[in-house]
């Protein structure tokens, strides 16, 4: 059943117009807090996923007033193109640094480099599109499996050491997620149905929105918490947040220093407290020359200085 007089499904159609929501939706907190590059990501995740519903759904189409090979050419392009962003995603989002070949050269090699040669130019050229398909997907077909494999291997390893049943499921949804990406280069090969594919692409797509949904809580939950405890010892200060008040250091340098005492990077504390890692770095040098250290180590080590300790601020002002 299509729409519209139209090749889109009605299924495809309706996936088109939540995700359209979801985008703008999604776009607002991004908008709101650019530093949270993980929804960025995601965002061009669903950007392309649209545009790939939506390319997919209306082309081929002879009414329309646009050449058949383009429409051709632009569909499967889409498809390529989503198809390739997918490990870089799962690269960034999940920090997956084992995939860090896949994105940045596999994916170039063995996606769009076929895709180039066998639909922009072959097709161009001869105009056989069962003959584009035939040889374009079949080395991408072939990389999808040792992809499925590499990221599967990537999860595993990075949550093997975190044996609970949170990382469980969260594994299990990872590989529900990939799955049906890594077999888009067999739908297309098989000539699948609109509705199998969309509902096959979109489906994954689901799992890696509650994944998405799930880890944005999760982090939201432990910001809370560590924000609370913060409140809590600001009513009953340690022996530290009587320290950062001594050397009279703001409210945010106060929370730059916690985090660095926890033993977060720069670009883990940007990320947590929604800032840029140059800003950062410049509340870390403020910080360093009101307390009067020069390295992280001094920095902890002064600010958990005891009362009557020599070089203690408050020792100095009693």
């Amino acid at each position: 059943m299509n729409v519209f007089g139209t090749e889109m499904h009605v299924v495809t159609f309706v996936f088109v117009l939540l995700e359209i929501i979801m985008f703008f939706y999604q776009l607002l907190y991004y908008l709101f807090r650019p530093q949270d590059k993980s929804r960025m990501w995601y965002l061009v995740l669903l950007s392309l996923l649209i545009v790939y519903n939506i390319t997919g759904g209306l082309f081929p189409d002879p009414k329309l007033d646009i050449p058949i090979k383009a429409q051709n050419i632009t569909a499967y392009g889409s498809g390529f193109l989503m198809a390739s962003y997918f490990p870089y995603y799962f690269y960034r989002a999940f920090e997956l640094k084992r995939l860090r070949f896949h994105a940045l050269y596999g994916v170039p090699l063995f996606l769009i480099l076929p895709y180039i040669l066998f639909f922009v130019i072959g097709y161009s050229i001869n105009g056989k599109l069962d003959l584009a398909i035939k040889w374009g997907v079949a080395v991408p077909f072939i990389y999808s499996i040792v992809l499925l494999y590499a990221i599967s291997r990537a999860v595993w390893l990075k949550y093997k050491e975190r044996q609970n049943q949170n990382n469980l499921i969260e594994i299990i949804a990872v590989y529900c997620a990939i799955i049906p990406w890594a077999s888009l280069a067999l739908l297309s090969y098989l000539h699948a149905s609109q509705l199998i594919e969309v509902i096959c692409t979109n489906g994954g797509f689901i799992v890696i929105t509650i994944l998405f949904i799930s880890r944005y809580i999760s982090n939201a939950r432990i910001e809370y918490e560590e924000l609370q405890e913060f409140k809590h010892n600001s009513n009953m200060p340690s022996v530290f947040e009587q320290n950062c008040k001594a050397y009279q250091l703001t409210t945010r340098e106060m929370e730059v220093a916690l985090l660095i005492k926890q033993g977060n990077k720069y670009k883990e504390i940007a990320d947590r407290l929604f800032i840029s890692e140059k800003t950062v770095t410049k509340h870390v040098q403020n910080v360093y020359e009101k307390v009067g250290v020069s390295s992280k180590v001094e920095l902890i080590h002064k600010l958990e200085q005891k009362p009557g300790s020599a070089s203690n601020p408050l020792s100095e002002a009693s």
